[in-house]
């Protein structure tokens, strides 16, 4: 570790940026010296009130070049998805990007990553990507994966009742609402979880396997009455459950597979049954490992949450605290884009309650 704390600067302040800000400012390895926000209505606030907390004298701005002029060490990237463009700016400027965007590998993006890889060699900076699925699933499954002599499967099932989660326009891309019978239905969820591609591939790299084919295999459920969520209803007759498997394949044979499945409400067709929230990892071979990893609230946050609301701020703080936990690896790394298999293993230094 530094003798001085890393200069951050947060880039965004959606739900996974807030928590990304509190995490920052209440951690002294971290130093926050700016804010990006894109919208004019942010711009100019004290990052603190956009983030929910006590002032904390950094006001947000939507100044790239002023941005990268204060020299940080680090960009904490939290957009939802990655502008190339932008991050090739960041990068070429010397200044390294831990992200959440939806980037494990960057390999979906072809011909992009390149450029964002030159960047980061005319720069000497380091990209890194994570967040909680995928991302920290991951890595979990590469260390579970170090206690075998011999690994024959890799299984990461993630299940979800999502009916209280209302993000209409993060589930409507992978198939949520649609008609069951709508014909453009079929690819949507391997579209809107092409980055499971990504995360096959990281969990390939780490076992040192090639593989011939990377496929993703997806089913769909749909309600059998209309469901009304806080701020949208899925039509009876149209998708509440997706399901997607990303596997990848060497001679034909499945040796990865990293598979969701997300449901809403009780009136599924399929009547999908699930095995509780969270992942169930498996690694099939001498010895078969297998870990079951949920998530629950501390009791201080279950002693003062008011509504069900209140609570889905773990989901944003288990996105957010992956790349962040990242950051001194990621500084002291090589120029280029690095995944968990560049990386030593992460350390959550500086969360630990003081007395």
């Amino acid at each position: 570790m530094p003798n001085t704390p890393y200069r951050v600067v947060q880039w965004t302040t959606g739900n996974v940026g807030k928590s990304s800000v509190e995490a920052i400012a209440k951690n002294p390895n971290y130093e926050l010296v700016g804010l990006y926000a894109w919208s004019k209505d942010k711009s100019g606030r004290d990052a603190g009130e956009l983030a929910g907390i006590e002032p904390l004298g950094v006001k947000a701005t939507n100044d790239v070049d002023a941005l990268l002029a204060l020299k940080p060490d680090v960009v904490v990237y939290n957009p939802m998805w990655i502008d190339v463009d932008e991050l090739v700016r960041i990068l070429e400027a010397g200044v390294n990007v831990v992200a959440s965007a939806s980037f494990i590998t960057g390999g979906n993006l072809g011909d992009e990553r390149d450029r964002l890889e030159d960047a980061c060699q005319r720069g000497g900076s380091t990209l890194f990507g994570s967040g909680v699925s995928p991302g920290f699933a991951e890595m979990l499954t590469i260390v579970a994966a170090t206690a075998c002599d011999r690994v024959d499967k890799v299984i990461i099932a993630e299940s979800a009742d999502t009916t209280l989660y209302d993000s209409p326009d993060t589930e409507r891309p992978v198939g949520f609402d649609m008609a069951i019978d709508d014909p453009a239905l079929a690819p949507m969820a391997a579209n809107g979880t092409a980055v499971f591609a990504e995360a096959v591939q990281l969990v390939a790299d780490s076992l040192g396997v090639e593989l011939d084919e990377i496929k993703c295999v997806s089913e769909y459920a749909q309600t059998t009455e209309d469901l009304p969520m806080a701020s949208w209803t899925i039509k009876a007759g149209h998708v509440a459950g997706v399901y997607a498997s990303w596997q990848g394949l060497v001679d034909g044979k499945t040796v990865i597979d990293i598979n969701v499945r997300w449901k809403k409400g009780t009136t599924l067709e399929p009547d999908w049954q699930l095995d509780g929230d969270g992942w169930k990892i498996t690694i099939e071979g001498r010895p078969t490992v297998n870990m079951a990893v949920g998530f629950l609230p501390p009791p201080d946050m279950i002693e003062n949450a008011k509504t069900i609301e209140d609570f889905f701020v773990l989901g944003h703080i288990m996105t957010a605290m992956p790349p962040i936990h990242a950051i001194g690896a990621v500084v002291a790394a090589a120029p280029g884009i690095a995944t968990y298999n560049d990386l030593p293993l992460p350390q959550a230094r500086g969360t630990a309650l003081r007395a």
